[in-house]
């Protein structure tokens, strides 16, 4: 609902401990926790025609997956950025190896020499397993997707519109053909149009699901540039194609590199800023050990912070012999390692 973003309802769960109390919370608790007269009267109107449940139902009915940050399938790079979505609306299905993953952004009038790069490095980058990320816009981002597809590898839309919304409409097929191999993800609300007002926002996913972001071709003024922006904000990596310097869509690739970004002149650059050979590694231990739910859970609480068992075990709710197996199973196929006796952290 509008006036309600991460910040404010990190506000109302500190507030009322629990986000069923504070959606059911009378006006003079909402007033304070905070929240303007404007906003309560905003939210007392849609608690009152609001139906949850038929919410749900709607969003179950056409396959559709409601992610919050406590879900621990929701992803954890996203969750690692300032202000992640509360919550995520997806077909399709992430997988641990979205983990690695890059987005390919760019103007939606892409030139040939646009579409031989984008194409080249989404193909190179599926062939070795790596997640390629866009909007599903036209020009950069359509063939990103389509050319990670050709090469049978995983890819991620992030929509600016309702999930059940698909923009633009001659993309249609291609989200379906990205549900069966990927995910399309929005955080609007279903039945939410493709208003330009949606699109900026947005591109802090794209950036936030990704190691690191490149934008094939731009204009000065341009979403990519955007997106380019938040992976900055966000400490991820920024490379940038340069271009002809007389082209208009060249023009903010070759800002971005006066800027500081990195200029990409061959996909294997990519290749070596991913330490791929690690990635590989990883992906061959979890295709012969497959991951389960529970290690899903451990690895959602996971970070570069030790954590002890007995920590790990009150966070999962699972039992402590049942942790210690899994940990174990983990530790063989390189997703987490000892830092300290009976301390874990996710391997590097």
């Amino acid at each position: 609902m509008k006036g309600i973003g991460p910040t404010r309802l990190r506000a109302l769960l500190n507030f009322f401990g629990d986000i069923q109390i504070a959606w059911m919370a009378p006006h003079d608790a909402l007033r304070a926790a905070g929240l303007s007269q404007k906003i309560i009267e905003n939210l007392l109107h849609v608690r009152n025609h609001l139906d949850i449940q038929k919410e749900i139902d709607r969003a179950t009915d056409n396959g559709i997956d409601i992610l919050t940050w406590d879900d621990p399938t929701y992803p954890k790079k996203l969750l690692e950025i300032h202000q992640p979505p509360p919550v995520l609306y997806v077909r399709g299905k992430f997988q641990p190896e979205d983990e690695i993953a890059i987005a390919i952004v760019g103007t939606r009038r892409i030139t040939p020499y646009g579409r031989r790069v984008a194409i080249q490095l989404s193909e190179r980058l599926a062939q070795n397993g790596v997640t390629v990320i866009s909007g599903l816009a036209r020009g950069v981002d359509g063939v990103a997707h389509q050319a990670a597809l050709n090469a049978g590898g995983r890819t991620i839309a992030v929509l600016g519109s309702g999930i059940d919304q698909i923009y633009p409409p001659e993309h249609r097929t291609l989200a379906e053909k990205i549900t069966q191999s990927g995910a399309i993800v929005s955080d609007y609300p279903l039945g939410t149009p493709p208003e330009a007002v949606n699109f900026p926002p947005r591109n802090r996913i794209i950036s936030g699901l990704s190691t690191g972001t490149v934008v094939v071709e731009a204009g000065k003024k341009s979403g990519a540039l955007i997106t380019a922006t938040f992976a900055v904000e966000q400490g991820r990596e920024v490379f940038a194609v340069p271009g002809n310097i007389h082209g208009v869509q060249s023009r903010g690739t070759n800002y971005l590199i006066q800027q500081g970004a990195r200029p990409l002149l061959d996909s294997e650059e990519l290749l070596e800023f991913l330490n791929l050979e690690v990635v590989a590694k990883r992906h061959s231990a979890r295709r012969v050990l497959p991951e389960d739910e529970f290690e899903k859970t451990i690895l959602h609480i996971l970070g570069q912070e030790p954590l002890h068992i007995d920590e790990i075990g009150r966070q999962t709710g699972l039992p402590i012999e049942k942790v210690s197996a899994t940990l174990t199973l983990m530790e063989l196929k390189g997703l987490v390692q000892q830092a300290g006796i009976m301390n874990y952290i996710l391997a590097d």
